[in-house]
């Protein structure tokens, strides 16, 4: 069995998650906590139970197996499954646990009708239509079908509905969301005609704190409960600025070294340096989820100062310039997220020197052992 020493180290501030939590509650009417994939990354039963305190009660999460373990945690608050059933098992355990699956397509449908028959089952499900995503749901060319198909298999009763926005984080794209609005309340109305009044649920983050008009009865909120402002960079990123970061990455420094001119630092020589530099090896590299690609990109938080990386960032060691940054020793911490003072790294720093999405920060950052701020 391995053994992870307490090196590199995760701290998630459920603090700031249950403030979060509070701004979207006063922007969203019925908002649901979002805590798929590991509660993107801080930790799925201990975001559970600090959104729980502030009177969440419903939580979504991706697969099954999540919704199973949340569950047996001893969480007994609504859980939906975003991704739904996959097999029968996922069937069963959705009735055994009481998980509400969302359901997208036919062959989902009749899968867990089949099974419900089979062992007399009554199943809730969230229906998810297509509205200008183009990835999941049912489109409304099928609406006729879908409730036909429901009327006949009286086991299967839909509670809620959902679908997704595609740009609701975008200026440019404010009529897209719009008119995924339209669709989405045609929807609903053709439910309602025929016997079907759900629970409906269209805004993500970006939705909540900006799109009054797509709030509908409940609301999903994701990204932003973990302090990561989903409109930042736009016109409209003051809406999100009471938003606080939950999650800090650091490591310790491993050895502080002269660096020559002219002398090359880390594999393939891709950094030589152009005067004498003091460089820090820091503890913290892509066996980490630290990616290789913000080689010669990005910077560290060190002693409140930003410590530039040079060179290539390797399996568990990451070279940066601290010529400027007085006192650095062995053993001193460096954030490769947060920290303090002026040179304290964002999750959207991060991403940017990254090429990516705060996301995909958190989700892989979040892999490693975590420790909780109550």
């Amino acid at each position: 069995m391995a053994i992870r020493y307490n090196t590199f180290e995760v701290g998630v501030d459920l603090r700031a998650i249950r403030h979060n939590y509070k701004i979207l509650c006063e922007k969203g009417s019925n908002v649901y906590g979002v805590i798929k994939a590991d509660a993107y990354g801080h930790g799925m039963i201990e975001v559970a139970r600090a959104l729980e305190s502030e009177g969440a009660d419903t939580f979504a999460v991706g697969t099954v197996g999540e919704a199973v373990q949340l569950r047996r945690s001893g969480c007994e608050k609504r859980i939906i499954s975003l991704l739904g059933p996959l097999n029968e098992a996922d069937c069963l355990a959705i009735a055994e646990d009481t998980i509400i699956p969302f359901v997208g397509c036919f062959d989902q449908l009749n899968m867990l009708v089949s099974v419900a028959e089979k062992h007399q089952l009554e199943i809730e499900i969230s229906l998810k239509f297509e509205t200008g995503m183009s990835r999941l749901g049912f489109s409304v060319d099928e609406l006729a079908e879908l409730i036909a198909t429901l009327k006949a298999g009286p086991q299967i009763r839909p509670v809620m509905a959902s679908s997704h926005l595609a740009t609701s984080d975008d200026p440019a794209y404010e009529g897209y969301v719009g008119s995924q609005a339209e669709k989405f309340i045609f929807i609903l109305k053709t439910l309602e005609s025929a016997g079907f009044k759900v629970e409906a649920s269209l805004a993500n983050s970006a939705g909540i704190l900006k799109h009054d008009n797509v709030h509908f009865t409940a609301q999903r909120g994701g990204i932003a409960l973990y302090g990561a402002n989903p409109l930042s960079g736009t016109s409209w990123e003051d809406l999100g600025s009471r938003l606080k970061p939950a999650m800090q990455v650091r490591t310790k420094i491993a050895a502080v070294r002269e660096l020559k001119k002219g002398q090359s630092i880390s594999y393939g020589c891709t950094y030589t340096a152009q005067k004498d530099m003091k460089v820090a090896i820091v503890c913290a590299g892509y066996a980490d989820g630290y990616s290789r690609g913000l080689s010669s990109k990005g910077s560290m938080c060190i002693n409140g100062r930003r410590a530039p990386i040079v060179g290539r960032v390797c399996m568990q060691l990451t070279a940066v310039d601290v010529s400027s940054i007085p006192d650095v020793k062995f053993g001193d911490i460096a954030y490769l997220l947060g920290g303090e003072g002026e040179g304290a790294i964002s999750p959207d720093d991060l991403a940017s020197w990254w090429g990516t999405i705060t996301y995909e920060v958190f989700c892989l950052l979040g892999l490693n052992p975590k420790s909780y701020v109550e």
